[in-house]
């Protein structure tokens, strides 16, 4: 069975972004994908329209890039092929030119091998699944939700504020 990291396995964010949560993820795909909160409700969002096989392997393939091993990027190569590409896999994604990688690609691999696979499911996403995850109520409830504990964290943080000036 393919294991699949929803994130790259990096502390979330860097000092520099100044937007969190929902809002960083209506900036970008890319920025989405980056965040392990985001990916978990994409792929929920994605599991709803029968289309969770899209972010599981564009998941795998930036895991296989990571890949040094050559042992190690044969097995990945293969999983990522039987579970995603060839006409009996399991969670087969739907790309132009899948007929054309067949097999004996696999005995050579390189950590570019499904780039090309791997941007036409990305630009797919891009152009249609993410939008509709930004309007559904996954993303609206979680984006609820974030709102709230901000507003009740800013009003615990002014209260505590008050009450040091009263209290001097």
């Amino acid at each position: 069975m393919l294991h699949i990291n929803d994130s790259d396995g990096k502390p979330g964010g860097s000092s520099q972004q100044t937007l969190k949560g929902t809002s960083r993820w209506t900036t970008s795909l890319e920025n989405l994908l980056e965040d392990p909160e985001g990916v978990k409700r994409f792929r929920e969002f994605l599991k709803k329209e029968f289309s969770e096989e899209n972010v599981l392997f564009w998941l795998a393939c930036e895991e296989f890039k990571k890949t040094q091993d050559k042992k190690q990027m044969q097995e990945k190569a293969k999983e990522i092929y039987m579970t995603f590409l060839s006409s009996k896999a399991s969670c087969q994604v739907n790309v132009e030119g899948q007929s054309r990688l067949n097999e004996t690609i696999l005995e050579e691999p390189h950590p570019l091998m499904f780039q090309k696979l791997q941007d036409q499911i990305f630009n797919l996403m891009k152009y249609d699944s993410y939008s509709r995850f930004l309007k559904s109520d996954i993303f609206l409830k979680h984006k609820r939700a974030e709102e709230q504990e901000e507003n009740s964290s800013e009003a615990q943080s002014v209260a505590k504020r008050a009450s040091r000036i009263y209290n001097t």
